[in-house]
C-alpha cells in the first residue's frame, strides 16, 4: 500500500429524518485497489448526519490503515464545503460531527477535500444503501478490509404528493417567504418600490424563518443546497441573507420579484390613499387593471411575475428553490399555481415573514402545499 489513499464516503436516509446508513471505501491512490469498506446502519437520522457519519467512518478506516495522505471524495457539497471551512456549520446537530471529522483530518499529513458527482461515488452509495437494507432486515454492521461483490442499490424514487393530481414529472418546488416587518408595515402604509429596511422584530422573524427553512426536506441535500432567489429591495435582501446564513445556499436576485409600484400612493396609509384619491382608490380595490398614479396595475404585476416564474422554472427545473419576495408577487405565484382569477389578490391575506409552498410540474400542473404559515415566529 502507498502512503496516499482515496476515501469515498456517502450517507443517506429514507425520509429526512428516517432510517439511515452510511458507507465508505478506502482505495490505494495509485492502484485503485480497495483496502477497506465500511457499511453502517445509523438508526433514524437526517441525510446530512448520515453523510457526516460516512466521512467519519472513512477517515477512521484510513487512519487504521496508517495512511499519511488522503483525498476525500463525496457527492455532498455541503459536507465538503463545511469541512474545507468555506461554509459555516449552522445546524447544531452537525457541529459536533464536523468537529470530530476535522479532528480526524488533523491527524493526517495532508488531506484534499473534493466534491464529485453522485455517479462517481457509486461504491460508497451502494454501501450506504446496503446498511439501510440490513437495518430494515435486522442485519449487523459490515466492516471489511477487502471489497465485496453485490448489486448496487438504487435510491428511492420521488413519490408524487397525490396520485389523483394527474401531474407528471419532477416538480419545481418553490418555498415562498415574505419579507419581515418594516417601519412601513408597522404603520400599514403602502410599501412598494420604497427601499426600507427591516425592524429589529423583522430581523428576528426572518432569522426564525431561515432556521425553519434550513431544517425542511429538500433544502439541504446530498445533491446540494436550495438556491435563494430574492427581490433586490433592501427588506428582501436582508430577509434572503438571513435564509442564506441558515442554509449556506447561494443568493441571487430577480427584478421580476419586485413589489408593486404604488406610484403616488407610496408611503400613504389605506385611509390616506382613500381620502386623497377616493374614486380611483375605490376602483383599484376591485379592478386589477386600474393603475395608481405613476404606478403599476395588479394585472401588470401578474404578467411580470408570470414571466419571472417561467424564467425560474427554466433555470431550476426539478429543483427546490427558496423565493424571498413581497406580498403581491407571492400572491401572484399562488394564483398561478391555483389557476384562479384576480379576486385572489383581494381575498388572500399573507402575514409578514410567512411561508407558502407551491410545486410547478413540467406538464403544466401545479400543487399548492402550504399558505401563510407563520408557526416559526408567531
Amino acid at each position: 500500500m502507498s502512503s496516499r489513499v482515496v476515501v469515498e464516503a456517502d450517507g443517506g436516509s429514507r425520509g429526512n429524518p428516517g432510517p439511515a446508513g452510511c458507507g465508505a471505501v478506502v482505495r490505494d491512490a495509485e492502484s485503485g485497489e480497495v483496502l477497506a469498506e465500511r457499511s453502517i446502519g445509523l438508526g433514524v437520522v437526517t441525510n446530512n448526519v448520515a453523510e457526516y457519519q460516512g466521512v467519519i467512518a472513512g477517515l477512521r478506516a484510513a487512519a487504521e490503515l496508517g495512511a499519511a495522505e488522503l483525498e476525500v471524495r463525496m457527492d455532498s457539497k455541503l459536507v465538503i464545503e463545511q469541512l474545507a471551512g468555506r461554509w459555516k456549520v449552522k445546524h447544531v446537530n452537525l457541529q459536533p460531527l464536523a468537529a470530530e471529522a476535522r479532528q480526524l483530518i488533523a491527524g493526517f499529513g495532508r488531506v484534499d477535500l473534493k466534491w464529485v458527482p453522485r455517479a462517481q461515488n457509486a461504491h460508497a452509495d451502494r454501501l450506504a444503501n446496503e446498511a439501510m437494507d440490513r437495518q430494515a432486515g435486522g442485519g449487523a454492521e459490515k466492516s471489511s478490509g477487502t471489497s465485496t461483490s453485490g448489486t448496487a442499490s438504487t435510491s428511492s424514487a420521488r413519490i408524487r404528493p397525490s396520485g389523483w393530481l394527474g401531474a407528471d414529472g419532477t416538480p419545481t418546488k418553490m418555498l415562498l417567504l415574505r419579507h419581515g416587518q418594516t417601519p412601513m408595515s408597522v404603520d400599514r402604509r403602502y410599501s412598494g418600490r420604497g427601499d426600507v429596511a427591516l425592524t429589529p422584530l423583522g430581523e428576528r422573524q426572518v432569522r426564525a424563518a431561515g432556521k425553519r427553512l434550513a431544517a425542511m426536506d429538500g433544502v439541504i441535500t446530498p445533491d446540494g443546497i436550495a438556491p435563494v432567489i430574492a427581490s433586490p429591495l433592501t427588506r428582501t435582501r436582508q430577509s434572503a441573507q438571513a435564509v442564506v446564513d441558515a442554509t449556506g445556499g447561494e443568493l441571487h436576485f430577480h427584478d421580476g420579484l419586485l413589489e408593486t409600484d404604488f406610484g403616488d400612493w407610496e408611503g400613504l396609509t389605506f385611509g390616506e390613499a382613500s381620502e386623497q384619491f377616493p374614486q380611483l382608490h375605490r376602483k383599484w380595490l376591485g379592478d386589477p387593471s386600474i393603475v395608481p398614479p405613476g404606478g403599476e396595475s395588479l394585472d401588470a404585476v401578474y404578467e411580470r411575475v408570470t414571466a419571472a416564474r417561467d424564467d425560474l422554472l427554466a433555470r431550476y427545473a426539478g429543483q427546490t428553490i427558496i423565493v424571498v419576495s413581497h406580498v403581491t408577487p407571492i400572491k401572484a405565484l399562488l394564483r398561478l399555481a391555483l389557476d384562479v382569477g384576480p379576486s385572489m389578490f383581494y381575498r388572500l391575506h399573507l402575514d409578514l415573514a410567512s411561508l407558502s409552498i407551491v410545486e410547478f410540474y413540467p406538464d403544466g400542473n401545479a400543487s399548492v402545499r402550504l399558505v401563510n404559515d407563520i408557526s416559526h415566529w408567531s
